[in-house]
């Protein structure tokens, strides 16, 4: 089996460290509690309430079972040597890159990873604990500043504007780049207070910065916000971040200024827009008036999309207030990142 086992069981006692800090959150674990402050501090998007969730989120993946049921789809016979593999990582949210970080090194292959300027610390930190629980992965992670170099197959997320460069750059390796997407919600207007304030969470958790995040509304023709709003005071004090403040008032004094008709409850905007990316604190909606041809649409769109979420119960739909919660086996894009890598 590639996927080396001490390997395996050295991310299983990462998960169980990640969950004894979130557990006690108590400061009693101080190396860990100061790369937390270093990180808000470097990037202020990174709130310890928000890596928190991301460390917890892990701590619960991480376990034996979740990991051993996750890799027993996979064909581990062939024993490879160890390839490099260049990972790009993107910076939007809290260890965004760490599932990349994690197929590679059960895949058995050599991580070579290139760091996003907003998420510096975290990783490198893991990564030394890690290192220490099995030191033969002192070997196969490697962390650069510089041009990535000397790398057998790249996996980079980015924007659109990256995507042509990398495709550009790495193209003739075998790669998975991935670009711009944005994830929706479908409400039919039936959709109980429960459900509204769990599409909350999918909304505003990382302040929206995340493509899982929902930044488009699908709502029947007439739609009457009113209790959408409601569910949403729930999340009112996301207005005191400044960052995210001033993203609020910036994009609602543009669309007051170009006369867009907007909806307003003092910490989102809501904007009527066919496009899917909506600006923090703005969330972009389209109206419809058959479900059906709503979802022939997406479908043809799909490119652009991460996560559809809605009370519905077909095969890839999210349910409300689930979209940060993604298990082992649910790939960005669609693509099998361990797939891809123990083909190589």
């Amino acid at each position: 089996m590639r996927a080396h086992l001490p390997i395996l069981k050295a991310f299983v006692k990462l998960g169980s460290y990640l969950g004894d800090f979130c557990e006690n959150d108590n400061g009693s674990l101080a190396s860990f509690d100061e790369a937390l402050a270093k990180a808000e501090q470097q990037n202020g998007w990174f709130t310890r309430d928000n890596i928190i969730v991301a460390l917890k989120q892990w701590s619960e993946l991480l376990t034996e079972e979740n990991l051993s049921q996750w890799l027993s789809k996979y064909d581990f016979t062939v024993d490879n040597a160890p390839k490099t593999i260049g990972i790009v990582m993107a910076g939007n949210i809290p260890l965004v890159g760490f599932h990349d970080f994690l197929c590679v090194l059960l895949s058995g292959n050599k991580v070579l990873a290139k760091l996003s300027s907003n998420d510096k610390i975290l990783l490198p930190f893991l990564s030394d604990y890690l290192i220490k629980e099995e030191p033969i992965l002192a070997e196969r992670i490697e962390f650069t500043e510089g041009k990535l170099e000397n790398f057998d197959a790249v996996i980079a997320t980015g924007s659109n504007n990256t995507g042509r460069y990398f495709e550009h750059y790495f193209g003739k390796k075998p790669n998975i780049i991935r670009k711009n997407r944005s994830s929706v919600a479908i409400l039919t207007g039936n959709e109980s207070q429960d459900e509204l304030e769990a599409l909350g969470e999918d909304i505003f958790r990382y302040y929206g910065l995340g493509c899982r995040n929902v930044a488009k509304l699908f709502v029947p023709t007439g739609y009457d916000f009113d209790t959408f709003y409601k569910a949403m005071f729930t999340f009112q004090d996301v207005i005191h971040h400044h960052k995210y403040a001033n993203n609020y008032d910036y994009n609602k004094a543009v669309y007051l200024m170009s006369d867009f008709k907007i909806l307003d409850n003092g910490f989102l905007v809501l904007k009527e827009d066919e496009g899917f990316s909506s600006p923090i604190a703005a969330l972009f909606y389209s109206q419809y008036d058959s479900q059906e041809k709503l979802r022939e649409q997406l479908l043809m769109q799909e490119e652009q999309i991460q996560c559809i979420v809605s009370a519905e119960t077909q095969s890839n739909d999210i349910a409300f207030g689930e979209t940060q919660n993604p298990q082992l086996g649910d790939y960005a894009d669609g693509v099998d990142t361990m797939d891809f890598l123990l083909q190589l």
